[in-house]
């Protein structure tokens, strides 16, 4: 594991970031292990950071990454109608 910089350059800090980078790993490869799609640790980190904002199943798109997510109901249906008298 690479930690290109530091926030904090205290002890405290340092042995903090560490353990929150170790436990984000953790996550990463746990979420690999799961997967039926052979990620490699690298892209799979990669398109999660693209995929944090898409609301979806995050077990579904780990086994079948290349689909695009459900449509929401009723959210791009609405008509936003802007009313300029004052």
């Amino acid at each position: 594991m690479k930690i290109k910089t530091f926030a904090g350059t205290t002890e405290n800090a340092v042995q903090t970031q560490i353990r929150a980078a170790l436990i984000a790993m953790l996550l990463v490869k746990s979420l690999q292990i799961k997967s039926t799609y052979s990620w490699s640790l690298s892209n799979l980190v990669a398109l999660l950071r693209q995929q944090l904002f898409v609301c979806r199943d995050l077990f579904t798109w780990l086994n079948n990454p290349f689909q695009p997510p459900p449509a929401l109901e009723g959210i791009h249906d609405a008509r936003f109608t802007l009313d300029f008298a004052a």
